[in-house]
């Protein structure tokens, strides 16, 4: 993505009716936010939208692309890990290839490493001439059979 110096990002996360913003990465070209951004979801799941905007001081933010990614692989995945009853070690449980439910520019494993279901994902950025956001989503398993997924940007 072409951006220039002075434009000011940030990264709107939705997951049906909840969202979240990144903070504001000022004069940067290719920013890293490395935040988490928490998510609590119950089945159906539904896809994980991301949103990158400029900020405008004077009038309302620019939308500059966005990206979106099915999160019902990640969840296939944690029942997997509950039938093959692991604990411990690094195991690939899938593959996600890119697709119409997803903008990934590559495939991507759902792995499980140090206890957590982790998806590393490279995603095209839509509606611009070029861009990628890279992101980490983990899926963490509730006793109550409810998830949350956690997004990295």
């Amino acid at each position: 993505m072409s951006w220039s110096k002075s434009e000011i990002r940030r990264v709107l996360a939705n997951l049906k009716l909840i969202s979240a913003k990144t903070k504001v990465i000022n004069s940067c070209l290719n920013p890293v936010w490395n935040e988490e951004l928490i998510f609590t979801v119950k089945e159906p799941l539904g896809i994980l939208n991301l949103e990158v905007f400029d900020r405008d001081r004077f009038k309302s933010d620019d939308k500059m692309g966005h990206a979106f990614l099915d999160l019902q692989p990640l969840l296939s995945a944690s029942k997997l890990k509950r039938a093959l009853q692991l604990t411990s070690g690094e195991t690939k449980l899938r593959k996600v290839a890119p697709d119409c439910d997803n903008c990934l520019l590559a495939s991507s494993c759902i792995t499980y490493v140090n206890g957590e279901i982790v998806m590393d994902a490279c995603l095209r950025l839509c509606d611009v001439e070029s861009g990628e956001l890279y992101v980490t989503i983990k899926w963490i398993d509730h006793p109550s059979s409810a998830a949350a997924p956690v997004k990295k940007a």
